[in-house]
């Protein structure tokens, strides 16, 4: 049995294109092209993807993917290594779920919160000595002030206005789309007015907006951590281009 590339994409959360890109790199040839050129997948095709969308998750990229899928051959064992992977990350979820429920049942009741139990699972200051060591310890007060200073529904839509960034900027990467075109500089132009938004940054400042702007770009790319916002080094690469085009043209 085998499935269109449209179903493939349906069931797999992606797009057609994103299939084709994969293709066209031979990380995820089609097992069977037909006559009228539709591509067709089949099961084992299908366990390769599931293994390439595991692999973005963790940040890899296209390039970094293809070489450990030709490396672990052995499928079930690479599965079984990532599903161990998946349950530490279940487990450490499920205690930060705990403490916010924890923290919620507490607020109801009106009793008295266990500090020592709400932030099990978080590491909320992760960034703060590397930001005051980038950008001074002003930047990083300012910054966090800001950010405690928000409403639950402003906090909220903060976040999903950045993860919805993140998922377009991803999305066009894996279609493959040109850095300098209009689909990938209208998402620079938003990305461009998000930093702007954010106080204690020199995009909020009007300092050197163009400079600090590249510089995030090509941070996005060095440090893993940030390249997993955008579908990984690829990704970050895409984003990175396309600032870089924006910051010359209209910074």
């Amino acid at each position: 049995m085998d499935w269109s590339i449209q179903q493939v994409a349906k069931l797999a959360g992606t797009t057609s294109r994103a299939l084709r890109h994969y293709g066209d790199l031979g990380v995820l040839p089609p097992s069977r092209v037909g006559a009228n050129g539709y591509r067709y997948y089949d099961e084992r095709a299908l366990v390769r993807l599931q293994r390439i969308l595991l692999l973005r998750e963790l940040g890899l990229g296209l390039p970094q993917i293809s070489a450990v899928l030709a490396r672990e051959t052995d499928e079930r064992r690479a599965l079984e290594a990532h599903l161990e992977w998946l349950r530490g990350e279940r487990e450490r979820i499920g205690r930060q779920i705990a403490a916010v429920t924890g923290t919620i049942r507490g607020l109801e009741e009106q009793e008295e919160l266990m500090a020592e139990k709400m932030f099990d699972g978080f590491d909320h200051t992760q960034y703060k000595h590397e930001v005051e060591q980038r950008w001074g310890a002003e930047a990083y007060a300012r910054s966090d002030a800001w950010w405690r200073g928000m409403s639950d529904d402003d906090r909220r839509g903060w976040q999903e206005r950045a993860a919805a960034l993140s998922r377009d900027w991803a999305a066009a990467a894996e279609e493959g789309a040109d850095p300098a075109s209009e689909q990938a500089q209208e998402l620079a132009r938003r990305h461009v007015e998000w930093l702007r938004g954010i106080p204690g940054t020199p995009a909020a400042d009007r300092g050197d907006i163009a400079g600090y702007v590249t510089g995030l770009a090509d941070m996005y790319v060095a440090d893993e951590r940030f390249a997993r916002n955008y579908g990984g080094v690829d990704g970050a690469t895409f984003v990175r281009d396309a600032l870089r085009v924006y910051a010359e043209r209209s910074l």
